[in-house]
Formats: C-alpha cells, structure tokens, sequence
C-alpha cells in the first residue's frame, strides 16, 4: 500500500500544488517546542481532498466513463472531485448537506458539477449517491473509503516526512484533522514506514469524537448525532471501515477539541501565521494551543487541513478576539 503513496505523489505531480511546511517563532516560544505547519489550507481547491480526487479521477477514461463521476462530501471533498473531473472533462454531480457553507457550494459548482442537497438529519447521502450512479451509469467516488483517495492524501504525509527531512529533523507527533479517517490513513501509512518513531494522532471536535473512542474501543463507534459543529468537514458519522483497519494499530491517542478552543485556533492563525483556516481544519493547531498534547520540548506535526470558511461566521469568529 505505501507504494500506493508513492505513485499516487508521481500522479499529482503537476496538478497538485506542493504547499509548504511553517514554522513560526511565536508558536514555537507559546508551545516551548517546535511546530511544523503544512498549509494544506492554501491547496488546489482550498483543501487536501484534491489530492485524492485527482488521483482517483484522473484514472478515468472519458469515453468509457461517460457517465462521469458522483460524490458525496460536507464540501471539501465535492471541490476536490469537481475540480478533479474538470481537468479530466468529465460530468460530476456532488451530493452536499443542505447546511453546508455556501462558500463551498459556491465553489463545487464553479468548477461545473452538479449540485444536490439534502437533510443530514434525516437523509441518507450514500443512498442518494448510488441512485445516481445507477441512473448516469457513474463512477462513485467516496470521500476516504477508496485506496485510490487514502493513497492520494498519503501524499500529504510523504511531504512532510521529505521537507523535514531535508532540515535534519523527525518529528515526535504528528496531528491530523480526522472525520472519515482518509487522510489520517494516509499520513499514518507514510510515517509507519518512513518516520516509524513519529506518533500520529487524529483530532476531532468535541461531540464527535468517533475515531478517539474507536481507537480506545478497538471497534468503529459511531457520532450521537450528525450535525451541530461548526468543524463541517469533521462530522462523518463513524470511521470509514476500510480507513479504520489501517489506522487501528497505527495510530497513537486521538483528541478531542471543543468549539471555542477551534476559533481560538482559527484567530490564532489569521492574527499570527497569516493563513486563512476554516474550523475543521484548525482542529489541530487548536489541541496544540489549548495544550491537549504535550508539547514542551517536542516536536509537532499539524496539517491545516482547509481553508473554505464561511465569510459570515469568518468575521464573526475573528470580531470575537
């Protein structure tokens, strides 16, 4: 499988963008360690999902795959494969919740797919999905439960392993924004074999903790409820079965960051880093900040994993400071 990674990262080449890993003195004199950053928020689409949708998309054959591609995403993922299936001239259709951000419906169907909502609540979006795959005769593309996608976002992780390679430096942990699992697998695949010392954890919002209580149970737990954060991009119902195989055993202890420890985090790097991050993909930085993981004399690894906020709730977090 991490052969998988390794093309994957051939595969990207030239589509992908190769964004950079920050370190930042202030960060660095707050935690008393050493934080790496990858700005993934500054990716194509403004997320890491593009890496697994090209990855997986750009297989596809346009004559054969006429009935081009169906997705399911919360946004990240549906901006990632619409773009993805541009570049490859063929049809998507994305199916979002209807509380998504306007931003990223906005932006899915900029780059030309089709748009269909429905109720987290009471809606089902993977058989949503699988009605339109029979019915345009389309290829699924799911967001984290595809070898294709985890080795995609594994690229993510080879990244960073060869940027701090090159300044002579391995990190202690590594933190990832976790919902499915997709690109906690990857990443976790990349250092077990290239960075095995490193410990990989995942972070989610508090409420909606499934990958840390899997990981403590040994056995896929699922969410409460299916909605009522405002990290959009981490409220997968449960682990994804294939992502968790891979993670279960891999992974170190997983965290949990509450709302207000998330906008902290979100003003932290509008105020200090510069970046714009939407609040599932501060999650990280927000366990680093609020001190969930020691980190005095370590150092840390933390994926922005995204950067398409809301502008409505953007300005009120940051007028909140």
């Amino acid at each position: 499988m991490f052969a998988d990674i390794e093309h994957a990262a051939q595969r990207i080449q030239g589509e992908a963008v190769l964004t950079p890993l920050l370190e930042n003195v202030k960060l660095n004199a707050l935690t008393g360690g050493r934080v790496f950053i990858k700005a993934e928020n500054l990716q194509r689409t403004g997320s890491f999902k593009f890496r697994g949708a090209w990855n997986c998309i750009s297989k596809l054959d346009p004559a054969v795959n006429a009935g081009g591609v169906v997705a399911y995403s919360s946004g990240n993922h549906a901006q990632g494969v619409a773009a993805a299936a541009q570049l490859r001239g063929i049809p998507a259709l994305i199916v979002m919740p209807e509380d998504t951000p306007e931003i990223k419906k906005a932006n899915t169907k900029s780059y030309g797919a089709e748009v269909v909502t429905y109720d987290r609540a009471t809606e089902s979006r993977e058989e949503i999905a699988n009605y339109y795959v029979a019915k345009r005769g389309a290829v699924l593309v799911p967001p984290f439960e595809h070898a294709d996608i985890i080795a995609g976002q594994g690229t993510c992780g080879l990244e960073i392993i060869a940027a701090l390679a090159g300044l002579g430096v391995e990190l202690d942990d590594m933190l990832v924004n976790c919902s499915g699992g997709g690109l906690t697998a990857g990443i976790a695949l990349a250092f077990s074999e290239k960075s095995p010392k490193t410990k990989v954890h995942s972070v989610e919002p508090e409420g909606f903790d499934d990958y840390a209580r899997s990981l403590r149970s040994g056995v896929r737990e699922q969410n409460p409820r299916s909605s009522g954060s405002i990290c959009d991009a981490l409220l997968a119902p449960q682990p994804g079965e294939m992502s968790f195989a891979m993670n279960n055993g891999r992974l170190a202890e997983g965290y949990a960051v509450s709302e207000a420890e998330v906008r902290r985090a979100m003003r932290f790097a509008f105020e200090t880093l510069k970046l714009v991050v939407e609040p599932g993909g501060a999650a990280g930085l927000a366990a680093v900040l609020s001190g969930k993981l020691a980190t005095k004399g370590r150092t840390i690894g933390i994926v922005l994993s995204g950067g398409n906020v809301d502008p409505k709730l953007y300005a009120e977090i940051l007028m909140a400071a």
